[in-house]
């Protein structure tokens, strides 16, 4: 395929099976729409490159600083959640590359962010499979790692459930707790809408791709509408 081998050029990586590139960017739904197209989706590649984006990440942090395990694991979760992964994707154009049926093809919004989060780790999957793991370590180094200054920085790190509860105990004596307000999806690519209480008032709701992603989101959201994220 002539545009994949644009892809290529422009990370400047050869694959050495160019069907193992092709499949990180096939999503399921491309296969409802097309059931003989010859290669199968990406969720495999993706549970593969999961764990290799963790192992790169987590080396990194641990051989070149010397903070507490607790605040290498929060920069880490910062580095790698799917709001990070999707931004730098759309960056590098996976996004002109991902295999869509015509329905996720017209979704823009927030699905759209999970399905690039899910392709860049499925990329890497490939990327491991084919060129190793030296190859996964300068890719994520050279376009993931370099967000940390400005995570660290915008303290995009530091986890808001926890600074939350700190808040609304000092400020109003109440803990607060969160409940599903709405989930949709299936098994494999659930999204998840969750309220933050304090009491019975709501004061936020976040989206996630998972319980405890959409609870941070809330609790980020509620820190910044009670002005309490200084």
């Amino acid at each position: 395929m002539q545009e994949f081998e644009a892809l290529e050029k422009k990370l400047n990586i050869k694959f050495k099976n160019k069907d193992l590139l092709i499949q990180a960017f096939v999503h399921r739904s491309y296969l409802n729409e097309n059931p003989d197209f010859y290669l199968n989706h990406n969720e495999r590649l993706e549970f593969l490159g999961d764990a290799v984006l963790e192992l790169v990440v987590t080396e990194h942090l641990y051989k070149n600083y010397r903070n507490p395990e607790g605040e290498l694991t929060n920069w880490r979760a910062a580095l790698v959640n799917a709001q990070t992964l999707s931004r730098i994707a759309k960056e590098l154009g996976l996004e002109d590359f991902l295999l869509l049926s015509r329905g996720e093809t017209k979704d823009t919004g927030k699905a759209r962010q999970y399905i690039l989060a899910n392709a860049f780790e499925a990329f890497l999957g490939s990327l491991y499979l084919d060129l190793g793991f030296e190859e996964c370590q300068k890719f994520v180094g050279e376009y993931l790692i370099k967000e940390l200054p400005t995570i660290l920085k915008e303290g995009l790190h530091r986890d808001a459930k926890s600074y939350f509860q700190e808040q609304s105990q000092e400020k109003v004596k109440i803990t607060p707790s969160y409940k599903v307000l709405k989930e949709w999806g299936p098994d494999h690519a659930k999204s998840f809408v969750i309220g933050v209480f304090l009491d019975k008032e709501l004061v936020a709701e976040g989206e996630g791709s998972s319980k405890q992603e959409g609870e941070e989101a809330a609790a980020r959201k509620a820190l910044e509408l009670k002005g309490w994220d200084d």
